[in-house]
């Protein structure tokens, strides 16, 4: 396992960290596989877990909690707010009032006294930035948390924080996590030149690409049944998105069998080879999935595999644009941009 530091935090981290999203119901996975899948990561180099408060309403972090309980100490343990919890209309978002709730419920699920990283889920356009740093920074004084970053942030608004904080004399969002992989490279055009300018930590997440980087669509290949069944748009075949990433992934499948590679070891290599990424966040769902994952943990991509990757898919290019998390909402939002 290699180790990169989180921006300029002082703090190493592995370059796979683990993604708990898969952890309970959504990936039907029990509290046993968890213990398994997170002593495997551990013992396999993996010091860094990534969690959510939205995961499964919280069930995710309970079982991560459970994993780690007497390797603390050991690991880098990140966790997210933002997102709806449950119906009430301010169990969600980026306020003062929500964050210290949804944070104390976080640590009180988790068994831990404090998070070593706590990320705004998305942003939050109803808030203000200063209304959100300064909660953070009274959180991060009250050590309950160490540092703070964001998720899925326009490059605008990571920019727009940084200066909200050095305006305010808060403290800064130090890690941004983006999605990011061989199918998905958009966040080269500005996100990832952003973060780089800042000397931020960059965790990506969707390195796989929900799957199709993982070796089980293929063309000619039956979906696997969760697939279909989970965000199943995603995954038709004959949308032009659809045709556009089989065929790319049938081309990055020959690259990678040339160059003596499996499929993931090629993804995970690829988007650790950016200069601006420090981690990228493999989210399992069973042991076999995190064993081939871990096969990459080594992987370093020469400069030729790198260029036939750019002849396939070229920087800056999303297959799949509709699918991103960064939208503006004025853009999804007829009422934001009519008046």
């Amino acid at each position: 396992m290699q180790y990169r530091p989180l921006g300029r935090t002082g703090v190493q981290v592995s370059t796979l960290a683990l993604g708990a999203m898969n952890f309970g119901r959504l990936g039907r996975t029990s509290q046993d596989d968890v213990d398994a899948m997170v002593g495997t990561a551990l013992d396999a180099g993996i010091n860094l877990i990534d969690t959510a408060d939205m995961y499964g309403d919280g069930e995710s972090e309970q079982m991560v909690g459970k994993a780690i309980a007497g390797r603390r100490d050991d690991i880098v343990l990140a966790t997210k707010a933002t997102m709806p919890i449950g119906t009430e209309r301010n169990h969600q978002g980026s306020s003062r009032r929500w964050l210290v709730t949804a944070l104390d419920d976080s640590l009180r699920r988790l068994g831990v006294d404090h998070v070593d990283l706590y990320q705004m889920h998305r942003w939050d356009p109803r808030t203000s930035d200063e209304e959100t740093l300064s909660a953070l920074t009274d959180l991060q004084r009250a050590g309950k948390i160490r540092y703070f970053g964001s998720s899925t942030f326009p490059a605008h608004r990571i920019v727009q924080a940084q200066w909200a904080s050095r305006e305010h004399h808060l403290s800064r969002y130090v890690t941004e996590q983006p999605g990011y992989s061989i199918l998905q490279r958009a966040a080269e055009t500005h996100v990832l030149p952003v973060t780089q300018e800042y000397g931020m930590g960059v965790l990506v997440w969707g390195p796989l690409a929900g799957g199709w980087l993982s070796g089980a669509i293929r063309a000619g290949q039956e979906l696997a049944t969760n697939r279909s069944v989970i965000l199943p748009h995603r995954y038709d075949m004959t949308s032009p998105s659809g045709r556009a990433r089989l065929d790319a992934v049938e081309k990055l499948a020959v690259v990678a069998d040339q160059a003596g590679l499996t499929l993931i070891q090629l993804a995970l290599g690829f988007v650790t080879a950016h200069p601006a990424v420090t981690s990228a966040l493999i989210g399992p769902r069973t042991a076999e999935h995190l064993r081939s994952q871990l096969a990459a943990a080594d992987t370093v991509l020469p400069a030729d595999v790198l260029d036939a990757i750019d002849a396939i898919v070229e920087p800056g290019l999303d297959l799949a644009p509709h699918e991103k998390f960064d939208t503006p909402p004025a853009l999804l939002d007829p009422s934001l941009r009519r008046r």
